[in-house]
């Protein structure tokens, strides 16, 4: 990050933090892509910027992502708008609807699929699968001069926080940060990011000098026909899929954040401003490397060096401001070290558990002709609607019966089960798988039932494409997350107590006066985060 603040001429000071008062002029909301509370615990003790200041705030180091479909865009749905998938909608990154009449039956989170040539993988950016307002929307309505900001390394990170009509929105694309709103101004400080950005992919990247601590890590493990464990980041000129799975991602993310803070003078208005923030590089990381090696090492230190930055920043800018840092999800390394440090049932996942496969094998079976059946090797499943009633519930008993008999599977659930499953309620450290999977659950968009994987099974059973480790689960190496509320003047505390992320709306709500519809959220107010006045319950 210091290098691109300097290229694009921001000055970091020290400066001095600003009074606490009834409410922060600026509210700015991060989510560390697969951020862990394993990856918390394990390195909280060690980092000494970014993360060390924002442990002075409240820390809630067992809070959850209460759903089964830890994802990227379920996760993030759930971070500003208080509400659960079943209530956003968002139930994966990519569900399935059988009634489209273009040929890709897949839908993409954030796309808009009624847009001519858009696919799931080539699509059209759009808000509109977000069932529910976001903290910015409801902020727009109170106070009509609140501006609503979201940067990301995802444009599903940066659509799930900021809904409909922000301000500004940029997020980026694979080659350069860009926006799908229409008729808006371009910051400067995007158009010098982005120039900041193709001059420094324009040089070859040296590797990296890993300090002792990420130096003890560096072990190479074999991961099929690669070896992971002890990468430093070196790159060639113009790689950009190294430039997504590195350090330098987030620097990048952050540096144009804090352009487009001051260019807009947010934080600087008669009413609050918000800026959502999503940091994506540990997640690519993770999916490259694994979690627990010498990469995943130089990312955390590197980022953590870049959040003090940018908070140094936000203090030379003189803005009120509080923060907010969570994660949409979690993660899990890979089986082949894991299996190293003693965990037997770690694996990667059977390929004859994919939806394409199996649906075959019971076509076969039972007569019929094609795969019958949609989906990955987890999560929502849907079976072929042409198929005649009849034969699309022979369909569904043979699949039942045959992920439920598989070794790898913990359980299936159907539609019908989880329609007649209440939401769940009460510390998410203690529902149910089910009650994960209900939580999760759509009516209008979720499979015909639901596989869920044993614990430390990886669903990738082919690692030739880049990818060696995921996420996804409805484990807790998957959904325990850590959420920081920080603000000047306000005492450190650590609340051991389970919380949600779709309690970070109503907790940010009360700190500001921000008014919320009676019945729209699932969240509720944390009253021990700074400046929480939380309603009697």
């Amino acid at each position: 990050m210091r290098k691109l603040i300097a290229m694009l001429g921001l000055l970091v000071t020290s400066g001095s933090q600003a009074q606490p008062a009834p409410a922060p002029k600026l509210t700015v909301v991060i989510s560390v892509d697969q951020f862990s509370s394993d990856l918390f615990d394990e390195y909280a003790p060690v980092l000494q910027g970014g993360f060390a200041r924002l442990r002075q705030g409240t820390v809630y180091p067992h809070a959850y992502q209460g759903h089964a479909a830890t994802e990227t865009c379920p996760g993030h749905s759930t971070i500003l708008t208080g509400a659960r998938p079943s209530r956003t909608g968002i139930i994966a990154n990519i569900w399935y609807d059988l009634s489209q009449s273009r040929s890709d039956k897949a839908v993409y989170c954030a796309e808009d699929e009624r847009v001519a040539g858009s696919s799931s993988l080539i699509y059209a950016v759009s808000p509109m699968h977000l069932k529910v307002p976001t903290m910015g929307e409801y902020m727009k309505r109170q106070w009509s001069g609140s501006r609503t900001v979201a940067i990301a390394g995802k444009d599903r990170a940066a659509v799930m926080m900021s809904g409909q009509r922000p301000d500004q929105r940029w997020y980026w694309n694979g080659k350069t940060f860009a926006t799908d709103l229409k008729g808006n101004a371009v910051p400067q400080a995007v158009v010098a990011g982005n120039a900041a950005i193709a001059a420094l992919l324009s040089q070859p990247q040296a590797p990296l000098d890993p300090p002792a601590l990420c130096s003890a890590k560096a072990r190479s493990v074999a991961v099929g026909a690669t070896s992971v464990g002890g990468g430093r980041f070196d790159r060639p000129a113009g790689d950009l899929l190294k430039f997504r799975a590195s350090p330098a991602f987030d620097g990048a993310t952050l540096a144009i954040a804090a352009g487009v803070v001051r260019e807009m003078k947010l934080g600087k208005g008669d009413a609050p401003d918000l800026i959502a923030i999503g940091l994506s590089a540990t997640d690519y990381i993770g999916h490259t490397y694994g979690t627990e090696g010498q990469e995943m090492c130089l990312q955390l230190l590197s980022l953590d060096r870049d959040l003090g930055d940018f908070l140094k920043f936000l203090d030379g800018e003189r803005i009120d401001y509080s923060v907010v840092l969570t994660a949409d999800h979690g993660g899990n390394d890979i089986p082949e070290r894991e299996r190293e440090a003693g965990l037997a049932n770690a694996a990667r996942v059977d390929p004859g558990v994919a939806a394409a496969v199996m649906g075959k094998q019971i076509a076969i079976k039972l007569g019929l002709a094609g795969s019958l059946l949609y989906g990955e090797s987890f999560g929502d499943m849907y079976i072929d609607r042409s198929l005649k009633p009849a034969d699309r519930a022979r369909v569904l008993a043979a699949a039942l019966a045959a992920y439920r008999a598989h070794p790898q599977v913990e359980a299936v659930f159907t539609q019908d089960q989880l329609r007649r499953t209440p939401e769940p309620t009460g510390a998410p450290d203690k529902w149910t798988v089910q009650q994960r999977a209900r939580a999760s659950f759509d009516e209008s968009r979720s499979g015909d039932f639901v596989v869920l994987l044993k614990p430390r099974i990886t669903p990738i059973a082919d690692t030739s494409r880049g990818f060696v480790a995921t996420h996804g689960s409805a484990w807790d190496y998957d959904r325990r997350v850590p959420i920081i509320f920080w603000r000047p003047g306000y005492a450190a505390q650590r609340i051991d107590q389970p919380v949600e992320t779709v309690d970070i709306l109503p907790t940010l709500a009360s700190a500001m006066g921000l008014a919320l519809p009676a019945g729209a959220i699932d969240g509720k107010c944390l009253p021990d985060a700074p400046g929480a006045i939380c309603p009697a319950r």
